[in-house]
């Protein structure tokens, strides 16, 4: 059945979401290929992978935003924390 798809809407297999999530977490290389995956519209499933990882980046980011802001805001100071 799904040989009969075109490649565009071909679904991703649970090992090529297992590699994708792999390819994107390398730190340089990843990033480039996350913002090709993300605007390339050759396979559907992938671009909107691509797309959620970078969703997940995004609130990632921005809670550790609102973390190191509370940190700074309160006066956390780790040092201090260890010298009791």
């Amino acid at each position: 059945m799904e040989m009969n798809l075109p490649e565009k809407y071909r679904p991703l297999s649970p090992w090529g979401y297992f590699g994708y999530t792999i390819l994107f977490s390398i730190p340089v290389i990843g990033f480039i290929f996350l913002i090709i995956f993300s605007i390339s519209g050759s396979n559907i499933n992938r671009r909107n992978f691509a797309r959620s990882y970078w969703c997940s980046l995004v609130l990632a980011l921005i809670l550790c935003g609102l973390i190191a802001l509370v940190a700074v805001i309160t006066g956390f100071d780790p040092k201090a924390m260890m010298a009791q």
